[in-house]
This record gives C-alpha cells, structure tokens and sequence, in this order.
C-alpha cells in the first residue's frame, strides 16, 4: 500500500491536517506533505479532501480460499507441565466462538514426552481436539522451533482462528508465526465475537494510547490471529467427564533452529506478587503522595489477605517496583476485589481492571473517573479513610 498527495488536485485548504490522528500531514507552498515516517494508511485524510486530492494506493490482494479453513485453536502455553492460566480463560471464551461458528475448539499443545496429562486436563476444560507435538527439544519454549513447528501445522490442519495469551512467550511467537504464514496479528485484544453476517472474527483492543477501542477484522488471509491479555476473560469450567481427542505427532526439528541453548532455570526470587492470580487487590496511585505512604495500602492489603497493586504514575516516579503495576502498560487483573486508593482512574488504568467483580473507589475528587466504574465509592481524604478502614477490619477480623 501506499499514499501520494495529487499536487494537480490540492489547493492547500489544510482540510486535511486535523483529520489525521498522527499529525502527519502539513502544508507549504499551498500543498500538502505527507510524513510517511508518521503515516499508517488509516484513511482519514483521503475522506477529508474535498477535491480527491489524495489518494491511498493499494496493491493486489492475494484472497485465500477460506472454505478450506476450519476450527479454533488456542495455543496451550505450559512450563514444567503447568498449563497458562490464560490457556484456560482463551478455551472458555474459544468455546462461545466455536459455538457461533459450529465448528470444533482445539487446543495446540508442544512439549516434551510428558505432557499427557496436560493434553487430559485441556479436553476437561473444553477442547474438543488437542493437538499434542512432543520431541526433547521443545521441553522448554525457545522461539525457532516452537515458531517452526506450530507454523507447519498450521499450514497442514489450516485452522480458522488461532489465539495467543497475550504473555511474553505469546507475544513472541504469535508475530513470528503471523510472518512466517503471511496471516495478520490482532495484539493484546479486550475483547472478541464473531459477525453474524460475515462469521469474521471481531477483535477489539485499544488503539491512541487506550483512548479509543479499536475492532479489527481479517477478511482476506487466515487464519485470524490474536493475542489476548490475561484476566481478560472468565476461565472455563472444568469437567472430569468430558471426553476429546488427542492428535499426536513427533515433529522433526530442524537442527538450523537451535540457535539457543537453555544452560539453566534461574526463578526471579525478587517476584513477590502475582497480581494476575490474586483474588483481592489493593491499589494505590499518586494520590498517595510519596514513596512512604504505600505503607498504608500494605497494611490494608494484609489485613484482608490481598495484593499490593499500583498505577503507572507511581511506577514511573519510582515509589513502587514494576511488578505492580496495573494497567494497559501493565497487569490486566480481574479479581474478586479491587480497591482503588487515590487513583483517579485514567483510561489506561481502567482497561487493566475494569473487569473487575466489585470494585472499591477512595479518592478526595467526587469527579474523578474512577467513580464511574466503583461498585462503591468512598469520596475523602486516603490519609484519614484508610487508617480507620484498616483498623475496623482488624477488629472485625478478630
């Protein structure tokens, strides 16, 4: 694709310049420039030009047969014989897009020879089909020959949609198989559902920095692709009853792949919170004021056995490690609890949380945006509210 400026055609009139979101367009000598180093090829300037003075060119699409394209896979991330939790939020979610298309969920499972289990414990959650390469070389996750083998099978079984947790391997091989296959990525989607008219798949994530929510759709290339954050979805039910198939092979690895070699495991002993896995959250942003006070949110945090969460702004400022951090550049978190305790509630904040069961707001400003999503809102001063929050628990609690 590509974009040029019909200087025959443009008069200068700037009606383009404010309808471009990436401020890539200015005028001199009465014609309009395009920065193409700023420029995605959105389409919102050619629709602004009254006199069709620019024009977005395409070329031939090549449009695959997607007849020949069937099922949802999701692929089953595990380390050390441990399925993802976001393995079993994607088969829920897989399981109500399976039903609209009626075609089967199957889930794609790589590892080493013991991982039978995992392939039983997936069909419990809902997989119809797993499908289940082993060899010792993809005990553990390296990016080559995951990347190689789950492309192969792809080409070879030709699914209708594959999802990705949206975790660090995830987003690794996601991209690199979308590349390899000449499919498109949706990356870090909120939210999915299938058109009834078209049976594409709708994938929403946000766009501008997590100012608009943008829906995405794939019509030309399968399959449909996306990576979706943890905690975004509910997970699916287990049921011990169920019964699936297990579609088995020992793929061979190409020796070229290999590039990295696993010497050794090392766990970060610094982690000491798993916000993804925490059932309540207490989180505390810049109204807290200094690196000091999040004292205060510890001991409400361990008084009713919850996480110690944080806003982006007191990352940024250094009052709290990264591994708090919740939001769109963060954790995306769905307890049963959130406390929200001087956070004012921005929009890239709330996309991390707003999935949230019951959500608690305390903040000085009646305005601020996070009453908007509280279950319950406490409007005064943290300083004062959260002392004797803490200590009514603590009395309560015995």
């Amino acid at each position: 694709m590509g974009i040029k400026v019909i200087n025959d055609k443009c008069i200068g009139c700037k009606l383009c310049i404010p309808a471009c979101p990436l401020g890539a367009i200015k005028v001199e000598n009465r014609k309009a420039i395009i920065d193409l180093d700023k420029c995605n090829l959105c389409g919102a300037c050619p629709s602004s030009c009254k006199f069709n003075a620019i024009e977005i060119t395409k070329e031939d699409v090549r449009v695959v047969d997607k007849s020949q394209y069937k099922n949802i896979w999701v692929f089953a991330e595990q380390y050390e014989g441990d399925v993802h939790p976001v393995v079993i939020e994607l088969l829920g979610e897989g399981k109500k897009l399976a039903k609209d298309l009626g075609v089967e969920l199957c889930a794609l499972l790589l590892g080493d020879a013991d991982i039978e289990k995992e392939a039983k414990e997936l069909i419990e959650y809902g997989a119809d089909k797993v499908y289940m390469a082993t060899a010792p070389e993809l005990k553990h996750y390296t990016t080559l020959p995951y990347s190689t083998v789950i492309s192969d099978m792809i080409r070879q079984h030709k699914p209708e949609i594959v999802l990705f947790g949206a975790t660090t391997t995830g987003r690794d091989l996601a991209s690199r198989i979308a590349a390899r296959i000449n499919a498109g990525l949706t990356a870090d989607c909120t939210g999915l559902a299938i058109d009834k008219e078209t049976k594409l798949l709708m994938q929403t994530r946000p766009a501008f920095g997590g100012n608009i929510m943008a829906t995405i759709i794939c019509k030309n290339h399968r399959p449909q692709m996306s990576t979706v954050r943890p905690k975004v979805f509910k997970k699916a039910t287990l049921d011990h009853s169920r019964k699936g198939q297990v579609i088995k092979s020992t793929p061979k690895i190409d020796q070229s792949d290999l590039l990295v070699r696993i010497v050794d495991m090392i766990k970060d002993a610094t982690l000491k919170v798993n916000l993804a896995e925490a059932e309540i959250i207490v989180s505390g942003g810049r109204g807290l004021q200094a690196p000091e006070n999040f004292k205060l949110i510890e001991e409400l945090a361990g008084v009713i056995g919850g996480a110690v969460g944080a806003s982006r702004a007191t990352v940024d400022a250094g009052w709290i490690s990264s591994h708090h951090q919740v939001g769109q550049t963060g954790k995306t978190v769905c307890p049963k609890l959130y406390i929200a305790v001087g956070i004012s509630g921005a929009i890239q904040h709330l996309a991390g949380m707003g999935s949230s069961d019951i959500i608690v707001a305390i903040n000085k400003d009646p305005d601020a945006p996070i009453f908007k999503v509280a279950t319950y809102g406490i409007v005064g001063d943290l300083f004062e509210v959260v002392p004797k929050l803490t200590r009514k628990l603590k009395e309560v609690r015995g």
